[in-house]
């Protein structure tokens, strides 16, 4: 085998340096200029009203986007009371019982495609689902489909946090004539707890800023979300919407909107990382 010399390896070793440093900038600052731009435009529009009000009819100035907080409150809420026990029963038995399994390989396959599907395929799967044969929008479609893009991510990230905890524990508990049920339990799901609520806050910032979902299955709705068996308020849709629109007051509304979004679901990815760095020591 011929070995290149020294000089040429350095030389390439400091270009392909460069350029990855470049692309790393250049990332940062297309990031910093979106957010700098959403905080411009939008901290304006956040005050006492935004908070407290309803949307006003189009011209009218005044008014807020307190039924969307609420709805996507409600939304994000039963999404993760549907997708999280659910991912995590999946993680766990991948990790636990299907490790080596046929079954599991298909189960660990079907997950990974999941991760990977369209949010506007689920959107119209939940349409078809729960919103055609009804013959109107819910919330609650809404929150199915953004619980089934949730639910492969949390199941993933719950394998891998329990695949991380030590077989000597499982088998120390499992010496001192505990069930394998109690094992995973009280002794392995305490292990990796860490992890896995790491797992479901990277999913929930998953489903923060979803818009096509939403669209077929949740809607919106200008009033209070009273029941969520009617279409819903939701922040994205409503940016959708006020975006789109040629009146002043809702496209500064809808800058207003993006800037609580992009806050929480950066809030959400840096409590995540901190979560990992914390699982890693």
């Amino acid at each position: 085998m011929n070995r290149r010399p020294p000089l040429g390896r350095k030389i390439t070793n400091g270009i392909v340096t460069v350029i990855s440093a470049l692309a790393a900038l250049i990332g940062i600052f297309f990031l910093g200029w979106i957010l700098l731009e959403i905080f411009q435009r939008g901290a304006t529009s956040l005050n006492a009203a935004f908070f407290t009000q309803l949307p006003t009819p189009p011209g009218i100035p005044g008014g807020g986007l307190a039924n969307a907080l609420v709805g996507t409150g409600l939304l994000t809420a039963l999404a993760i009371a549907l997708g999280v026990p659910m991912g995590v029963l999946a993680g766990m038995y991948l990790s636990e019982y299907g490790r080596h399994s046929r079954l599991g390989a298909v189960v660990r396959f079907t997950v990974n495609v999941m991760m990977g599907v369209p949010s506007i395929i689920v959107g119209l799967f939940a349409y078809g689902l729960l919103v055609r044969p009804f013959g109107h929008f819910s919330g609650f479609a809404g929150a199915v489909a953004l619980a089934i893009i949730m639910l492969p991510v949390v199941a993933r990230t719950s394998e891998d946090m329990l695949r991380l905890v030590p077989d000597s524990l499982r088998e120390s508990a499992l010496a001192l004539g505990a069930p394998r049920w109690r094992t995973i339990v009280g002794v392995v799901l305490q292990a990796a707890k860490r992890g896995m609520i790491t797992g479901t806050l990277l999913a929930v910032a998953r489903v923060s800023g979803e818009t096509a979902p939403l669209l077929f299955t949740a809607l919106n709705s200008p009033y209070w979300p009273n029941s969520l068996f009617q279409p819903t308020a939701n922040l994205t849709v409503t940016i959708f919407n006020y975006a789109m629109s040629p009146y002043v007051d809702w496209q500064q509304a809808a800058w207003g909107a993006s800037l609580l979004i992009t806050a929480a679901v950066l809030a959400l990815t840096i409590l995540a990382r901190l979560g990992f760095m914390g699982v890693k020591k």
